[in-house]
């Protein structure tokens, strides 16, 4: 509840509902006391989270309880470790004070997992949070209070900072003049402040303004000799420096000759098979059950799987759009049928969710400046709502006003760990590994490698390509010694 303590004597008395008798009270409010997981400073919330639920009834039933989380999650000034924390609270009395019985099959954690907000920074609220100022560059005095950077060596001195300030200032307006992705903007400026960061700690050089090819091949050699990254790490500094050399330094006649990264021929992808995939989804609560199958079903990034609107999908004629992906291209994939009345269920359900939203004031989702300008009503319609909206609001960081976002990937991350983890299944397995097994699926099943390089999105076919070596792998078809007679 903030920074605002409540004493615990102002919690002593139990609630005058008949669920929850003095004695109960008391057994929770001594292993609040005693619980080491618990902070001091917490458990007066601890008790006030369990009271507010009580009088809000949430005791009669599981229904109760999300309705009662789902209220909470639109109050006004209510931080997502907050949300976290009442649901923590909640779940702690009724699986261990009251044994309720309902409570091991509430969906605790999913819904401590829905409740992750999205950081200002995050790819899509990115540029939003940093937009490109039109003048001049800020000067080293505006600059000298930005954070210091500290390294393995020595801390960057006020001018230093300033000078690495203004070099990620120009590449990002670089970046937003080219038009690329929010991933490949955070992804650049990353490498750049890296890069620069060596050269003036441990390279020693004075400033960043001017271009130094042999600083960057330098810093290549160091990534691969020091660091020992992967290739494809590599390969993707090279790009940002490439682009810092031709975008922000005006270089177009240039080398680098560096110590490339080895580390044998690419791995592989892990692939699941349907019995797995089936097992996993047993063990996921929705909407994350749900969220997983559309990316096994119709073979999403999960980026794009979480930033679906209610407006790409077309449940009349089974598809769906996908809209400015990875390399800012659009396509359309297949709705699976066998999803079509679990996800008009989910949109009703989210619809109800976002008309309650709207009747207390809110119900605002996120979009990109331009197209808030040009629909301004947009924000609030329905059609543009996400599929899968997180379980709290939090402020829009440029009209700072309560907004609702999609579900975080981190907590689709950490959901579908878990039920591999349940499932019993010995394979790295990531929620990408969905989309893997999805175009490897298709092709098993005879679809032609075209058709499944358009549902994936990718520009090369050789990229494609390498689902055909999990299918036909050398050898794979030769019988083992240790089965002869």
């Amino acid at each position: 509840m903030g920074n605002h303590r409540v004493p615990m004597t102002a919690q002593t008395h139990a609630p005058s509902t008949a669920d929850s008798p003095r004695d109960l009270w008391r057994l929770f409010l001594d292993r609040l006391q005693t619980d080491t997981r618990i902070a001091a400073s917490a458990r007066p919330h601890y008790a006030r989270w369990v009271s507010h639920w009580q009088k809000a009834r949430g005791p009669e039933g599981p229904a109760a309880t999300e309705a009662f989380f789902e209220q909470l999650g639109r109050r006004r000034g209510l931080l997502d470790w907050q949300f976290r924390q009442a649901v923590r609270a909640v779940e702690l009395w009724c699986r261990e004070i009251d044994h309720t019985p309902w409570a091991d099959s509430f969906a605790w954690n999913s819904l401590i997992d829905q409740a992750q907000a999205l950081p200002d920074q995050h790819r899509t609220l990115a540029r939003d949070a940093s937009p490109i100022r039109v003048g001049p560059s800020p000067s080293s005095e505006a600059t000298a209070t930005a954070t210091i950077v500290t390294s393995d060596r020595r801390t960057l001195t006020a001018d230093e900072n300033a000078a690495l300030d203004d070099l990620i200032a120009a590449t990002r307006k670089a970046i937003r003049l080219a038009g690329l992705a929010t991933a490949t903007e955070q992804s650049y400026l990353d490498w750049t402040r890296r890069q620069g960061r060596f050269r003036l700690i441990r390279l020693q050089h004075s400033g960043l303004r001017d271009f130094d090819g042999k600083a960057i091949a330098a810093y290549l050699d160091y990534l691969a000799l020091e660091r020992q990254v992967a290739p494809s790490t590599q390969r993707q500094a090279l790009n940002a420096l490439v682009f810092l050399a031709r975008k922000v330094y005006r270089q177009e006649d240039f080398e680098f000759e560096f110590q490339r990264a080895t580390r044998g021929k690419r791995r592989p992808p892990t692939v699941l098979s349907r019995s797995e995939i089936q097992r996993i989804l047993a063990h996921l609560e929705d909407p994350w059950r749900l969220l997983c199958q559309l990316m096994y079903g119709s073979g999403l990034r999960q980026a794009e799987a979480l930033k679906l609107r209610v407006k790409d999908i077309d449940l009349e004629r089974g598809t769906i759009q996908i809209h400015d992906t990875k390399g800012g291209k659009h396509r359309v994939v297949p709705l699976p049928r066998k999803l079509e009345e679990p996800l008009r269920n989910h949109l009703e359900k989210m619809r109800d969710r976002h008309r309650h939203d709207l009747a207390a004031g809110e119900g605002e989702v996120h979009l990109p400046a331009s197209l808030a300008r040009k629909f301004p009503n947009a924000p609030t319609e329905w059609a543009w709502s996400w599929v899968f909206p997180s379980a709290t609001l939090c402020l829009h960081p440029r009209t700072r006003r309560l907004a609702r976002y999609h579900l975080h990937e981190n907590s689709l991350q950490r959901q579908f760990k878990r039920a591999v983890g349940k499932a019993d299944i010995p394979k790295r397995a990531t929620c990408h590994t969905l989309r893997h097994s999805f175009a490897t699926h298709l092709l098993e099943h005879g679809t032609d490698i075209r058709t499944v390089q358009d549902l994936l999105g990718h520009a090369d076919v050789s990229t494609t390509m390498i689902y055909l070596h999990v299918l036909k792998r050398p050898g794979a078809g030769a019988p083992s010694p240790l089965d002869f007679d």
